[in-house]
């Protein structure tokens, strides 16, 4: 409390850069003691609704309030306002009538298509809000049209400027639906690319036009559940129109699309997010399918220390896969469980992407033809998939190294390798898997055909197999000097790292070798092939140990 009324005091007051005075205002907003005739520059002296606040013209320094014991009908839009790098525009709460601003003021959009709209505007700073997006019976206010968007949070340009310095944290958002309950999708809807009907959205960033530029977002430290598609997207007009972009600490739950999607886009840091059930179907207005996250046509992305897990739907819906048209995308530190889809997923025209240090469990356990399920959950998959009808090619050059995979004996591991694929390297992983392992066609909207698989470009040697049958004789490519063994995870088919900490040090301890360059590849990986740390931080001693765990820095 002293902390907040602290803060407040200081946005009461004129704020000074150099020699140019910037005279700041902090304007109130509570529906309950509030009034829209008020002046709202005091909280007891407070706007009463977000209409009034949407009349404001905001300008560099200005603070928007809102109060935490509140429930404000409809949107908020802040459109063609500008803050400055020293000076951003805030958009927060405040504790009213001594009510702690830890409990968030709350944004009911039922009548609205946005809970937040951030149009053509720059050095918006939001935190601290909850926000409600649901339909309503009257459906008076919506246009009528294919893919209307319903969204927690919008931020959009559509004229040719840059857009930069969005910034948002600590927001709840939840139950975002475009239907009104009881809609029922039609049950082909979840086999469309992304779906071609009308959802709720929670966090959707768009650069809209060719020749616009958005640049330095932060999604951080937020909560968004119960969602009918996907729960933060963000996507490009044009390639990289959108960098400089870092999703952390945040937690998504119960989408009906994928936890997040990102095209089009670079320079990008995911990091530290827990994403859990996304393609839920548990209401028949979410479209049911969708992987924890995956990213298309975008390159410099790093997506480490997250966590994906129980994603449903019967095609997709990996823990974290890399579609086509991206480059330089390294997945490191992830831990993966329970995913129908799978778990390494390299699809066409992807060039140096990695999966490396990461911990895999019980993923790609659907089986084509079972309950809907029009692909087959997989294992490993490098895919030429570029686009229905187009010619497939690639991946170039995918380094998998350093993980560790467990597959319990119910389930048939997986393995697809497009013949279009080139440059592979595939070392010092472990393979734990109990069962029988198979090779199956890359499959979706038309399966890739069988043909002969270049192996001139593939580093595949010093892995530790469970045993003989971790690996099928009918796969395409094969270890050259596999190790077989139990690493004796210290609890295999947990949920929690420390489940996989090996204890067979005759096997796992220093029997790694050092990643090279595949054959023809000049690059490699932009932020190095070495890794100086295991999944835990640990300190990688001498030679790499196997799998994602380094046992010599475990006390």
């Amino acid at each position: 409390m002293i902390r907040s009324l602290a803060v407040l005091l200081v946005l009461l007051f004129s704020t000074y850069c150099g020699s140019r005075e910037i005279h700041t205002t902090t304007y109130y907003v509570s529906a309950k003691s509030g009034n829209d005739s008020n002046s709202g520059l005091s909280p007891t002296d407070a706007f009463k609704t977000l209409g009034k606040a949407n009349l404001l013209s905001l300008k560099p320094g200005d603070s928007l309030l809102l109060a935490s014991n509140s429930v404000f009908e409809g949107g908020l839009s802040l459109i063609n306002i500008h803050g400055t790098k020293s000076d951003p525009v805030i958009i927060t709460s405040y504790p009213d009538n001594l009510i702690s601003d830890e409990i968030r003021p709350v944004i009911n959009a039922k009548g609205s298509l946005q809970g937040i709209l951030i149009e053509n505007s720059s050095f918006i700073e939001i935190s601290n809000i909850e926000i409600i997006a649901d339909a309503k019976s009257d459906r008076s206010y919506i246009v009528e049209e294919t893919r209307q968007k319903r969204c927690g949070l919008m931020v959009k340009n559509t004229e040719p400027t840059a857009l930069e310095h969005i910034y948002i944290n600590n927001l709840y958002i939840h139950d975002i639906f475009y239907q009104v309950p009881g809609f029922k999708r039609g049950a082909k809807e979840v086999r469309t690319s992304n779906g071609t009907q009308n959802y709720g959205w929670g966090i959707y960033v768009v650069n809209g036009h060719e020749k616009a530029e958005m640049s330095d977002i932060r999604i951080a430290n937020t909560r968004i559940e119960n969602v009918a598609h996907t729960g933060i997207k963000i996507l490009g007009k044009h390639e990289s129109g959108i960098r400089n972009i870092e999703i952390a600490n945040n937690e998504l739950i119960a989408t009906g699309g994928p936890g997040m999607m990102f095209g089009r886009v670079g320079d990008m840091h995911i990091h530290h997010n827990t994403i859990n059930r996304s393609g839920d179907n548990s209401d028949t207005r979410k479209w049911g399918r969708g992987s924890g996250l995956w990213t298309w046509g975008s390159n410099d992305v790093l997506i480490e220390h997250n966590r994906f897990t129980n994603a449903n739907g019967p095609g997709d819906s990996a823990g974290a896969h890399i579609d086509f048209n991206c480059s330089n995308v390294v997945l490191q530190y992830n831990f993966s469980a329970n995913n129908a889809g799978g778990f390494c997923e390299i699809l066409g025209n992807n060039y140096n992407c990695s999966y490396r240090y990461n911990i895999s469990v019980n993923d790609g356990f659907r089986i084509k033809g079972v309950d809907g399920a029009f692909q087959e959950g997989k294992t490993f998959w490098l895919s030429g998939y570029v686009g229905k009808g187009n010619k497939r090619n690639g991946p170039y050059n995918s380094y998998f190294y350093n993980n560790t995979i467990f597959v319990n004996e119910d389930i048939v591991s997986k393995i697809a390798i497009a013949k279009e694929a080139s440059g592979v390297l595939i070392s010092n992983n472990i393979f734990y898997v109990m069962g029988s392992s198979e090779y199956v066609k890359g499959d979706q909207y038309r399966p890739e055909k069988e043909g002969h698989f270049d192996s001139r470009n593939v580093i595949f040697e010093n892995n530790l197999f469970y045993s003989q049958a971790s690996w099928s004789e009918q796969i395409p490519i094969q270890d050259i000097a596999p190790l077989f063994g139990n690493p004796e995870f210290s609890n295999p088919g947990d949920t929690d790292i420390k489940g996989y900490i090996p204890s067979n040090s005759e096997l796992i301890k220093n029997k790694g070798i050092p990643i090279q360059l595949i054959p023809d590849d000049t690059i490699g990986l932009k932020i190095g092939l070495k890794v100086e740390k295991d999944i835990l931080g640990n300190e990688i001693i001498d030679l790499p140990d196997m799998g994602a765990i380094e046992l010599n820095s475990i006390k």
